[in-house]
């Protein structure tokens, strides 16, 4: 069995591979001040409620963009689990070109989702994923990394909104029953949802437009259903986009060595 890990800013995404059945999978919340004690508990708990035995364990790929964490989890996972984690980061295989000034620059759960949408969907194709910051990947025909851009994500912008202005509030994440709101939560429902998903509608159109032909798109995050549903142009909601992306990326550099 595989265990794959994306450690993000507000979520940590964990699954565990049966060959290429994904036969658990969990989302908590990223705590940065953790032991490696604290999370090997947490996992045993969670293995246990899935009746996967540690040692089934064979391997571990890890997407991690919270530094802090890196060796937290190393730590974890070689001293409980017995396996050395693959670190998506420079100098692994990826089996796609990054197409970018600075290759070393992409975070890793981008090079994960990248890989992950040309293996399952194909190219031309925009992957976005609605998390901490909404981020638009774009892969050509052939697999290549071409970039993309990072804008605030839906819960970012909600937080700031309530933070600077002292008379909004925190509001339910939900479609509102009209763009024009009648009071202040409609209000805020409007811009968030409804004006996330029209930032999005005019992103991939303008990407389309330099790609020059039509591309395949595929969300992914925590509130990709919420926004696929205002948005016709997205044709794949695929919540373990990244999670598939590790497994892809694990056998390839199993492969390679």
């Amino acid at each position: 069995m595989l265990l794959c890990l994306d450690i993000g800013n507000t979520n940590i995404k964990a699954g565990v591979f049966d060959g290429e059945s994904l036969i658990a999978h969990w989302r908590f919340s990223t705590q940065r001040h953790r032991l490696a004690d604290e999370y090997a508990a947490l996992f045993m708990n969670l293995f246990a409620l899935h009746r996967i035995q540690p040692h089934e364990i064979r391997g571990c790929a890890i997407a991690c963009v919270v530094p802090p964490l890196r060796a937290v989890f190393e730590e974890m996972i070689r001293h409980y689990l017995g396996v050395e984690p693959l670190m998506v980061g420079p100098g692994i295989k990826t089996g796609i070109r990054l197409m970018v000034e600075n290759p070393r620059e992409v975070g890793a759960d981008r090079v994960a989702n990248a890989v992950a949408t040309f293996r399952l969907y194909g190219g031309p194709a925009i992957a976005i994923a609605f998390g901490t910051a909404t981020v638009f990947d774009v892969i050509s025909g052939e697999g290549e990394y071409l970039g993309g851009a990072i804008a605030p994500g839906i819960l970012v912008a909600a937080e700031a909104l309530v933070t600077s202005a002292a008379q909004l509030y925190q509001v339910e994440l939900i479609r509102p029953p009209r763009v024009i709101g009648r009071n202040t939560i409609q209000a805020m429902q409007s811009g968030l949802i409804l004006g996330f998903a029209s930032m999005v509608e005019g992103m991939i159109r303008r990407i389309q437009a330099e790609l020059e032909e039509p591309a395949r798109v595929i969300a992914t995050g925590g509130l990709a259903d919420i926004i696929a549903h205002e948005v016709r142009a997205i044709q794949v909601v695929d919540p373990h986009l990244t999670l598939h992306g590790l497994r892809f990326l694990f056998e390839l550099n199993r492969r390679g060595k």
